[in-house]
Order: structure tokens, then sequence, then C-alpha cells
């Protein structure tokens, strides 16, 4: 069995770091339990209150051979700023007091909703990741559909592979190269890991729906987070899987194993990041049906992530994604 190495600073590493007292670390635990992807993200602070700036190689400089008592032009590289705009995600708890106090263990009624509190955070920071449109929506984080949106039209489009899916009963297999300096989470210059709870050290009046008053308990979390890009040859995005198409032997619909292949041929290396693939629950499964099917090749195997078991796609790990859509519109 395979063991992939954790040298990576996780979210969880971050808050640990940031916060001895466990108070932090707590809540980072909570929410990577749940969501294997920030298992894998590598979290840095940014270098802006609201953000990271980015300075990209935009183009190398020129090289030449030159002839004995000749001289060569000069030249410089170039490059370009661009700035990383972070979000805060936000939930606001109130618990009744009375509710809360029922069973005699209220920290224990507020840790249970606690998690499910965060488990909202969860599910929406995984699905901004992918589809987070700021264009769209300003207060969003730009996530990696928009930035990998059209295989003719922009420079990344190389690194878009076509399923053949023409509907938009779609969905799409990821390959990131996680690091420093490829693709990373971040969080705002001089916060705590990007999480924030506050919980309040009481109990304080709050409102129902026709503005009275009752005692609750009232928690509130903020989670400020952003996805940084420093290099986009690290990230592959297979598109256009019919899931309708799909067939458990590849005889029809996509070839998922053939489309491993490429996506690991076109991300630009696998040396010096954390690769990961991510797909949602029916790809997870068609994986292992068509594989199974074509077991004497097989690229499957399994290894250990952090002492846990999971499926390997051509020695890289594969991510079950929840949030993966299987309504993705056609990408062209």
């Amino acid at each position: 069995m395979a063991t992939i190495g954790g040298d990576a600073v996780t979210l969880l590493d971050v808050a640990k770091r940031l916060d001895p007292d466990g108070n932090t670390a707590d809540i980072a635990e909570l929410l990577t339990q749940n969501n294997e992807i920030l298992q894998d993200i590598p979290w840095y602070e940014g270098n802006l209150p609201t953000g990271h700036r980015v300075t990209q190689r935009s183009g190398l400089p020129a090289a030449y051979y030159r002839k004995m008592n000749a001289g060569i032009p000069k030249s410089k590289s170039t490059t370009v700023q661009i700035d990383e705009a972070f979000g805060e995600l936000t939930a606001l708890c109130e618990i009744d007091k009375s509710v809360a106090d029922l069973n005699g263990n209220t920290a224990a009624f507020r840790l249970s909703e606690a998690r499910a509190f965060i488990e909202a955070m969860n599910q929406t920071f995984c699905q901004k990741l992918f589809y987070g449109n700021i264009a769209a929506n300003g207060e969003e984080i730009l996530g990696l559909a928009p930035r990998f949106s059209s295989i003719t039209g922009a420079d990344n489009g190389v690194n878009i592979i076509d399923a053949g899916g023409t509907g938009s009963n779609n969905t799409s297999l990821w390959l990131i190269g996680w690091s420093d300096h490829t693709v990373w989470g971040g969080f705002p210059k001089g916060s705590k890991a990007g999480i924030q709870f506050n919980k309040g050290a009481g109990d304080d009046w709050a409102f129902d729906a026709n503005g009275n008053r009752f005692r609750a308990y009232i928690d509130d979390y903020k989670w400020q987070n952003g996805l940084v890009m420093k290099d986009w040859r690290f990230v592959v995005r297979v598109a256009n899987i019919d899931t309708t198409a799909l067939t458990k032997n590849a005889s029809a619909g996509a070839d998922l194993v053939d489309l491993v292949a490429q996506a690991v041929e076109k991300i630009h290396s696998l040396t010096g990041v954390t690769p990961r693939f991510y797909g949602n629950r029916t790809l997870s499964s068609f994986f292992r049906r068509q594989i199974s099917n074509k077991i004497a090749q097989s690229t499957l195997a399994w290894g250990d992530v952090s002492g846990r078991r999971v499926m390997m796609l051509d020695e890289v790990p594969f991510r079950r994604v929840d949030g993966l859509l299987n309504t993705e519109a056609r990408v062209v």
C-alpha cells in the first residue's frame, strides 16, 4: 500500500500553530472531518488584508547562440500582477436558552448545533471553491470553474479536456497540484487561519419573527478564505463528462480511465506538488466499475493518505467532492 507524504501545511496545522489553546483548532478539526479536500489544500496567509497579490511570469527573456567577437541583444522577462480577492463566509446561530438547558448539558447541545453550522459552511465553501463567481456575486470567491471555462478562448484552455458531453447533464473531473508556488488556499493578512468562532460568554436577548424578545445563546462563525492560483498549468479540468451516458465498461460515454491518463499528461508536473483528483459520487462509482472491467491494465490502486485508505488513479489519490455538480453546462 502506497503512503502519500503529508508535508503540506493544512488548515488544521495552521490553526493549531496560531491557537495553541485549541479554540480555533477545534473548529478546524470539525471542518476537515467531512470535507476531504480541506485535508489537501495548503493554507497560507495572504499579503493583503482582503486577499493576496500574485506576481506571475508573463514572458521569458530571449536567449541566443553567440558567435565569437559578436554581441547579443539584451532582453528581460516580463511579469503581471493579479489580486486574488478573499471572501467572508459567515453564519449566525441563536439557540433558545430554555431548549439548550433542558438536558442539563448546555455545552454538549451547543456543540451539536455547531457541527450543523460548520457542515453548512463546509458545503458552501466547497461549492464556491469550484463554482464561485465574483463577476455574478461580488461577495464570493473566484472558483476554479470560471477560471477554466473556455477551451478555445483562453490560454489555460489547453488544460481543459473535452470528454464529449454536449448537453447540461455534465460533470467535471479535476486534477490539482497543490503547493505554495502553484495553487493554495489563503486567509487574510493578520487573521487567525481565516477562521473565527465567537462563542458568546452567556445568553443574550434575541427576537422571534414577530419582534418579541427571548433569551438565547448566540454564536457566530466567520471564515475568511480564498483561492490563490499562481500557476494555472498545475490545474487540469476534464469537462463535459455526460453523467447520463456513462457505462460500467466504457462501451459508451466517457472512458474515465483514458481521461485520467490524458489529465496526468496535461498537468505541468507532479513533482514538488501534492497532486489530487477530485470528482463527485457519480464519477467515483463509475471509476470503480469501469476499472473492474479493465482490471488487466488497471490504473486503480489503493494508497494511504493521512492514515486513511483512498482510491488511487495513475498513482494520484482520488478525492470525492459532493459539491461537484452533475448539471454543468457544456464547456466549449
